[in-house]
């Protein structure tokens, strides 16, 4: 690869990843707008929520399209080959994570004008939602980063969302829960897409270990062989 063709190349794989940046403030700002609808009941946010995806779906769609283009022009190989891997791989995580954002603001929407959580159950979905924008936060700071060190402390982070996950389950199957099924429902599943959000962003922090590191086990959190 000449000089030339060279600096555009590295040109271009930064802003792959300011891209992937940019992913996760959209998709941190989506989860955070989507809980206060889902608490607030707010209408107006969840549909700004859901149509905001759109957005997230666009970026990915176009990072997918610009990886794609740069392996097939340019063949790259080693480190480089895996930046472009990882951020396609990236890319879909951080466009899942936005799909779950969306999934908690039709849950607000479809219990409109009323909240889908009982008043009991408010500091608990407050709290994951609070975890996901400290989850999300950090993986952008490890992408702009490839921070090693965070990214090997973001899986523990998750364990916290795990925890409340958890709790919040065993409230649902608690014998004094009086707020019957379709509620449980609802916050079964709200529970599940703030989880599944903290997964991704610990896929995401995964995927920069591979990246730089190019070691599936340690992205993995395995000892080699």
């Amino acid at each position: 690869m000449s000089g030339s063709l060279r600096e555009q190349f590295e040109v271009d794989l930064q802003s792959i990843e300011d891209q992937l940046v940019e992913m996760t403030r959209l998709v941190g700002s989506a989860m955070s707008r989507a809980t206060t609808a889902l608490l607030d009941a707010d209408l107006a946010i969840a549909e700004s929520v859901i149509a905001a995806d759109e957005q997230v779906d666009a970026l990915h769609h176009d990072l997918e399209e610009r990886a794609l283009v740069l392996i097939a022009r340019q063949a790259p190989v080693a480190t480089d080959l895996r930046v472009l891997i990882a951020a396609l791989r990236m890319s879909a995580d951080l466009e899942r994570m936005g799909d779950l954002a969306r999934h908690v603001a039709k849950l607000a929407r479809l219990r409109y004008p009323n909240s889908a959580v009982p008043p009991e159950l408010h500091s608990d979905i407050l709290e994951m939602g609070h975890v996901a924008q400290r989850l999300v936060v950090k993986t952008g700071s490890i992408i702009a980063g490839r921070d090693l060190k965070a990214a090997g402390e973001l899986e523990a982070d998750d364990d916290e969302m795990d925890r409340l996950h958890r709790g919040l389950f065993a409230k649902l199957v608690d014998p004094t829960w009086s707020h019957g099924v379709e509620t449980a429902v609802d916050i079964t599943l709200a529970g599940r897409y703030y989880e599944r959000y903290g997964d991704h962003a610990v896929a995401v922090a995964r995927r920069v270990v591979f990246l730089v590191t190019g070691d599936h086990a340690a992205a993995h959190g395995e000892s080699p062989n």
